[in-house]
């Protein structure tokens, strides 16, 4: 049977002429009921939970704040912070504290001075894994002269614990120890998960190493890009290289590690090893504290360098003083 026809059977004879009216006015009716839906479905969604926006970028950042001691100062919400992009402020669009899933990487240094302070690690390790919560996820990559992932991100802090066990025992990563390179591929790694909370690299050396053609600059926008942020543990008494002497001539292809810089400018921090468990637990405790902030992405062209500041508001400085933030201190703008 034709359509025509097919049709004039099923609808009656007296409201057929009127059907094209009425699916010419049904379709924008229907559009607008789902744009009524769309926007209470937003409505109803809960105040900490992560925004996403088809088209929007998102800025994260992974934000600490201390006290003159050190001390974590927990507590704080979004109506305390203020945040800039190049010098404008934005507006944050989600905040949290030990809300979002963490992953994390472990970056070991297994050259041959690191194996007596990695087995001492490792004897602490499941004790200090386990103040991280629930979908937390823990890799382990280790590093020489060159970086291999031993464990992929996993839930299983058990394996991660075996693994560490096993970390004294490999010596196939070759001599010398570079250390610009490992962070690299450490943040290359997270840039090929999926996106899901935040993300940390914890890097365990004795921040001693001369990188070849691996500059600051290129490790930096490696972490910018995978949204992660360097924490170190630094054993031994290393700490910032020695600034050349005047008129020394300097080799541009070869510069020397600084974990302690690394981490400053990737929002994150360096500490002293000292006792190696107590510093690991330590330091998991404090990455596991972090805020985190987002703001819409101002428009910008790829590979711009855009400068992050974020600040406590004036009410909130007036009681904390002497507090001291640390957050990344830019991004890069993407495609």
């Amino acid at each position: 049977m034709p359509v025509r026809a097919f049709t004039r059977a099923v609808l009656p004879w007296s409201i057929w002429p009127a059907v094209p009216t009425i699916m010419f006015f049904m379709a924008p009716a229907i559009i607008v009921l789902l744009g009524f839906a769309a926007a209470n479905a937003q409505q109803a969604a809960p105040a900490g939970s992560p925004v996403f926006r088809a088209g929007v970028s998102l800025v994260k950042v992974d934000v600490q704040v201390v006290d003159h001691n050190g001390r974590v100062i927990s507590g704080l919400t979004k109506d305390d912070f203020r945040v800039y992009d190049d010098g404008r402020p934005q507006k944050i669009v989600y905040f949290g504290q030990e809300k979002e899933p963490l992953d994390l990487v472990l970056l070991l240094d297994v050259s041959g001075s690191m194996y007596r302070h990695l087995e001492q690690l490792a004897a602490t390790a499941l004790a200090s894994l386990k103040q991280l919560f629930a979908g937390d996820r823990v890799a382990v990559m280790l590093f020489a002269r060159r970086s291999t992932v031993r464990e992929p991100l996993t839930e299983d802090f058990r394996a991660v614990e075996e693994e560490l066990r096993d970390a004294v025992r490999t010596n196939s990563l070759g001599s010398g120890t570079a250390i610009n390179s490992g962070i690299v591929d450490a943040a290359q790694y997270l840039q090929q998960q999926p996106p899901r909370g935040r993300r940390a690299v914890l890097i365990v050396t004795d921040n001693l190493s001369l990188n070849y053609r691996v500059p600051d600059e290129d490790v930096i926008r490696q972490l910018y890009a995978a949204d992660a942020v360097l924490n170190g543990i630094v054993i031994g008494k290393q700490k910032h290289p020695a600034a050349p002497r005047p008129g020394q001539y300097v080799n541009p292809d070869f510069t020397f590690s600084d974990v302690f810089k690394l981490a400053e400018e990737s929002g994150g921090e360096a500490m002293e090893g000292g006792k190696i468990g107590d510093a690991f637990e330590h330091m998991i405790e404090r990455i596991r504290a972090r805020y985190s902030l987002q703001y819409d992405a101002p428009q910008t062209a790829p590979g711009v360098l855009h400068r992050i500041q974020v600040q406590l508001t004036p009410e909130t400085r007036a009681h904390h003083m002497n507090a001291v933030i640390r957050a990344r201190a830019g991004y890069y703008g993407v495609q």
